[in-house]
Formats: C-alpha cells, sequence, structure tokens
C-alpha cells in the first residue's frame, strides 16, 4: 500500500478535524476490516488514516428513555452479546449472528458495517464505484453480474449494500447520529444509503468530513415482531445472497403496521412498502405471508445472470415473515446457486 500519516485521536471533535472536504484524502478507520484491504489493493490511497480506536465516547452499547443506543465502534460481537437485543430485536440478533467468523465480530465494529465499501468486484479490482470502462461504458450489465443488484440500479450503480446490519435497522425504524465540523445531525437509516449516480457521489449520506457516533434503535420498536431471515452459498466467511427483515405491529392477530427491508439485491436496503401495506388488517399466515413475498419481488429487473435472486429474494420475505409469526423460529437457508463460486469473504 502506498505510505499514508496515521492520526488516533481521542475526542470526535479531534477527528473530524483530521479529516478532508475531498473525499479519498483521509480515510476512517474503525475495526479496519475493510479499509486495510481496499489499501493493500490500491483502491483507497489516503494521505492520512484516522483510527476512531481511542476515543471512548463512540463505544458501549446503553438503553435510555430514547431507546437502546449502539456507540458506532461497539463491536459485532458486543451487539452480539447484548442481551436487548437478543430479547427486543430478532432481527438484528440474527443479522449480527449471521457474520459467522470470530475475527470478524471482535474486530469488525458496527458502524463499519454500516460504512463498508461496495463488494462489488468491478469496483474492488479499480473499474469504479459505478464499475465503468475507459470510455465510461458500465461493465455490469454485459459482465459477471451473478451477485449484483436487481432493482434500484437505473442511476447506474449495480453494486448491493453490502451491510449485514442495515436491512434490519431500517426495518426497526432505526437512526444514526453523524459528527461533523458543524455539529452533530441525524439521519434515519432509511435516508443514510444513497444509490450514486457518478463516481464524485457516495453511498451514504455521510460527508467526507464527518464521522459517524451513534445508532439509535427507538424505544417504540419494542414489542415490534422483528425477524431477519438470509439465504447464504455457504456458512462461513460469506455474505448473503439475497436477506429481508421484517418488523410487524400486531393487534391481536391482525397486522396493524408492517415494514418489509429487502438486503443484497439492491445499491440500497430496499424497501417493499406496497408489500408491507398489503398485510395491514390481515392475519398473517402461510398464504398472506406468500402473497406479500410475491408483491415485495414485483418489479425487479434481474441481470443477464442473477435471475435466481428473484427467486432467493421471495423465499428470504416469506421465511421472515413466518419466523415472525411464529415467534422467531427458523432456520438459514444454504445453497450454491449456479456458476456461484465467488471466492468472497465476510467483512464488516
Amino acid at each position: 500500500m502506498e505510505a499514508f500519516e496515521y492520526a488516533s485521536p481521542t475526542s470526535k471533535q479531534e477527528a473530524v478535524a483530521l479529516l478532508s472536504e475531498q473525499w479519498g484524502t483521509a480515510e476512517v478507520l474503525a475495526g479496519g476490516t475493510d479499509l486495510l484491504g481496499l489499501m493493500k489493493n490500491y483502491v483507497a490511497t489516503p494521505k492520512r488514516v484516522v483510527s476512531l480506536r481511542e476515543i471512548k465516547e463512540l463505544r458501549g452499547i446503553r438503553e435510555t428513555a430514547e431507546g437502546v443506543i449502539v456507540g458506532a465502534m461497539s463491536t459485532l460481537q458486543e451487539l452480539h452479546d447484548h442481551k436487548s437485543i437478543h430479547e427486543e430485536f430478532h432481527s438484528l440478533a440474527h443479522a449480527v449472528g449471521g457474520i459467522t467468523s470470530p475475527q470478524i465480530r471482535n474486530m469488525g465494529t458496527v458502524g463499519g458495517d454500516l460504512c463498508q465499501r461496495p463488494r462489488c468486484w468491478y469496483y474492488r479490482n479499480g473499474f469504479g464505484l459505478l464499475g465503468r470502462d475507459g470510455k465510461g461504458q458500465a461493465l455490469v450489465p454485459g459482465g459477471d453480474n451473478r451477485y449484483h443488484a436487481i432493482f434500484g440500479y437505473e442511476g447506474g450503480a449495480y453494486f448491493v449494500n453490502a451491510s449485514s446490519l442495515a436491512p434490519a435497522l431500517v426495518a426497526l425504524g432505526a437512526k444514526v447520529r453523524v459528527f461533523g465540523p458543524k455539529g452533530q445531525r441525524e439521519v434515519g437509516v432509511d435516508e443514510f444509503f444513497v444509490a450514486p449516480r457518478s463516481e464524485s457521489e457516495h453511498e451514504n449520506a455521510l460527508r467526507a468530513n464527518e464521522i459517524l457516533t451513534e445508532i439509535v434503535i427507538p424505544g417504540s420498536s419494542k414489542g415490534l415482531r422483528n425477524e431477519t431471515y438470509e439465504v447464504r452459498q455457504r456458512e462461513a466467511l460469506d455474505w448473503p445472497l439475497a436477506t429481508a427483515s421484517v418488523a410487524l405491529r400486531m393487534e391481536g392477530m391482525r397486522v396493524a403496521a408492517a415494514r418489509i427491508v429487502m438486503g443484497h439485491v439492491a445499491p440500497i436496503p430496499w424497501q417493499a412498502a406496497g408489500a408491507a401495506q398489503a398485510l395491514v388488517g390481515k392475519s398473517l399466515d402461510e398464504e398472506t405471508a406468500k402473497q406479500a413475498a410475491e408483491a415485495a419481488v414485483q418489479g425487479a429487473r434481474p441481470l443477464s445472470m442473477n435471475k435466481y435472486k428473484v427467486q432467493l429474494a421471495r423465499v428470504a420475505v416469506r421465511r421472515a415473515l413466518m419466523a415472525a409469526a411464529g415467534g422467531g423460529k427458523h432456520s438459514e437457508m444454504t445453497l450454491r446457486p449456479p456458476s456461484a463460486d465467488s471466492g468472497r469473504g465476510e467483512g464488516a
């Protein structure tokens, strides 16, 4: 990797002062499970790396009247082990539990999972965020697109959002707090991720001189029936092929409100708002779950090699809903799609 300056501030004010207004000049180091790989491959070549490891206020998980507040530098293992996460937020517990590598869970951070760069192999091999050749032509539609988007790529971003936690957090109505030179601001997790339309844009709402400080799971999410279901190629050291996170507010046996969020199918966590709304007022059973799953994949536009993802997303939605209806009893589905030996590894 290229030589760089290393900075280790002890406060968030110091950290943002060390960052740049231009992307790429300075990079934030959290757990290092993503950035170091990018630097070794010369995809990221910062002049300065700003470590957040010594900023104590970014660590810890606490319960307040507002809800559960997760410090961005809390490790994935700390999130996995937290009692309230397992008791109230099954969708989040199952999502972090799907990251099976002990090394990643103990080094990777919650903020790092949300802010990791796309795992698209065109991006990771130097063809830019939108995967284009030297003439500006998109490589993904006519290339190897087995793991790319089936929704939301109209602006030219064909990669899928890589966060394991994002779909569950969107379904739970969580928000993030970010800090920059002008102070703190809050962004809903559903608005935090964006699909870039040019190489100068980023895939989330962070500015180059801001850091993610906290994730807030609102107290109003307690009592929701919530679940995550993942479909994986293999159980260890890999990202899911498709996921679904659901959150339901029940009135007796009927659905009063619902959110259905699919992961690894679009450049952002993909909300199936129409499918969720169609559940309202109905009892949740196998038939209504099947109907919702069918509605969730309406509008999917698979590329030349990833049509299988439509069925996987349909299955993930149906099984997540049924797991929520059954109180959280479900098992992960693992399979190998045709010609899908990717050699990818899990990270956060």
